[in-house]
């Protein structure tokens, strides 16, 4: 069974830096360094694919690429692609705080291109050849899909020519050939992304900090696997998804969230015993020592709505494959460490699964106030669970307290016993410390008492989403102390780092 430990949320685009978004450069570096210094276990991140419409991590172009957003271009000039002057004056957004996504999406692409252009001339191509060979299997077709994407303006591929929406032998051949440096570009792009992260993830390993990645349940409709392997999902002769995913209608909204993304024909999927689930998660712990997966309740059953519906309400609930897929996973895989997302309306099915599978499940303590008989309050938690203050979805503590009915945010002041010269999400940190659950992650910015402005998601809205990013001198001291404290307090420290400082210790006496 997992011991105690703690660890921090905070995706790679929200790290400060002069590039306008996060990178794998050195702030994500000095990142890892503050989760040592804290005694830290984990370091968790949202999907690191690629971005369309939106800007959402949950809706890729590959479920195996990575964003080239995360490229970091001072390490690229180390290696003698660029030089500074290259990107030096270069505006890549006007706030600090906020991601540009329309302003980088035109700035970063001609030094990457140039970038691109410098490596391929010089003879360091050795682990990129390797790269291509070990990855062909997805990085082929993604290279050209993108390429062929940028040809028709970066529309859609059911809206491409009929003959290369189909992928005719013929019309493949002639845009592989008339688009061969394109293609290039994504490859080498490809290889920059996961050379950095890669390194990225050995120094956390090496400092004894585990990477928690994120995989969503679904594909986006606009995607690479939607294209090549239209046979995993459930459409028609012409290739338009029949069904897509959703919400039902909750007390949130009557119309319940049309997400729109592609159904899986789980009835094949078993018919080739689930190979491609299998070689997602197998690609998946290539780049994480622990995967999330999102929406794990769509796997015992999912919300199906028919294709252009007005609202996800006219959708119904459709059995998935449940235990029979993670059992397939399990003979191919072995034991592999995922944490279920089981949030939302959860059936005693669900459950059976999720405890079948053995994997922990999540709590979220802002969730948890309005009653005694509520999950999300510490004293009903299990040790197998994986607890927070919020996701990605939800308000910062401070944001929700300021938001919520005043019987709630009274209950919170009175539960977590909150003195007076605590803020709440210090009092909140504290409380979900103490709990039982083997795991708990702290939102970065909760640790830094932020308000909704730092939110990072508001579900079913567009334009206003995945922007924040923390200042560069947000990590005081303060800050450092107030987390070790926690972590040490209720016994969560990170057991090798303790061991370190105790030999460091030792040493200097």
């Amino acid at each position: 069974m997992m011991t105690r430990s703690s660890g921090v949320l905070m995706h790679i685009s929200s790290l400060p830096n002069k590039f306008g978004i996060g990178t794998f450069g050195k702030s994500a570096y000095d990142f890892v360094d503050f989760l040592v210094a804290s005694k830290q276990t984990y370091w968790q991140i949202l999907p690191l694919g690629t971005t369309s419409y939106g800007d959402s991590p949950y809706q890729s172009f590959s479920a195996f690429a990575g964003n080239t957003h995360f490229i970091d271009f001072d390490l690229l000039a180390e290696k003698g692609y660029l030089n500074q002057s290259d990107y030096d004056t270069v505006v890549f957004g006007a706030d600090e705080e906020t991601v540009d996504y329309g302003e980088i999406f035109v700035q970063r692409r001609p030094i990457l291109e140039l970038a691109v252009k410098n490596f391929l001339s010089s003879n360091d191509t050795q682990a990129f050849d390797r790269f291509v060979e070990e990855n062909n299997h997805w990085l082929q077709p993604y290279v050209e899909y993108m390429a062929i994407k940028e040809h028709f303006g970066l529309r859609a591929w059911n809206e491409w020519d009929e003959d290369i929406r189909l992928r005719q032998p013929e019309a493949l051949a002639h845009y592989t050939n008339l688009l061969s440096d394109e293609m290039n570009y994504h490859r080498v792009t490809q290889f920059f992304f996961f050379e950095q992260w890669l390194a990225l993830k050995k120094y956390a390993n090496e400092h004894h900090i585990q990477i928690i990645g994120d995989m969503p349940i679904y594909v986006a409709a606009d995607s690479v696997e939607m294209w090549t392997t239209p046979q995993l999902f459930k459409v028609s002769e012409t290739l338009e998804p029949t069904v897509v995913a959703g919400c039902p209608p909750d007390e949130f909204s009557d119309d319940g969230q049309y997400w729109g993304n592609p159904i899986y024909d789980w009835d094949y999927m078993e018919k080739d015993q689930y190979a491609w689930w299998v070689l997602r998660l197998k690609e998946s712990f290539k780049i994480y020592d622990q995967v999330r997966i999102d929406h794990f309740r769509g796997f015992e059953s999912y919300w199906e709505v028919p294709f252009g519906s007005p609202t996800a309400a006219y959708g119904q609930w459709v059995k998935g494959p449940g235990l029979k897929l993670f059992n397939q996973i399990k003979k191919e895989l072995g034991e592999l460490n995922i944490i279920a997302e089981d949030l939302g309306f959860l059936t005693q099915e669900v459950i059976d699964m999720r405890d079948g599978t053995g994997f922990p499940g999540m709590r979220i303590l802002q969730f948890g106030f309005g009653g005694a008989e509520s999950l999300d309050l510490p004293h009903n938690y299990v040790q197998n669970t994986i607890s927070y203050l919020g996701t990605h979805d939800n308000e910062t503590v401070t944001g929700w307290y300021q938001s919520t009915a005043k019987a709630n945010a009274k209950q919170a002041d009175h539960y977590t016993n909150r003195k007076d010269n605590e803020t709440i999400a210090e009092a909140m940190n504290r409380t979900l410390s103490a709990s039982v659950s083997n795991q708990v992650i702290f939102t970065m910015q909760d640790l830094l008492d932020l308000d909704n402005t730092a939110r990072m998601n508001t579900p079913s809205t567009i334009g206003i989403n995945w922007l924040w990013r923390m200042k560069a001198d947000a990590i005081t001291p303060e800050i450092i102390a107030k987390l070790t404290d926690y972590t040490e307090t209720y016994f969560r420290a990170n057991p090798a780092l303790v061991e370190a400082e105790k030999e460091t210790a030792s040493e200097n006496d």
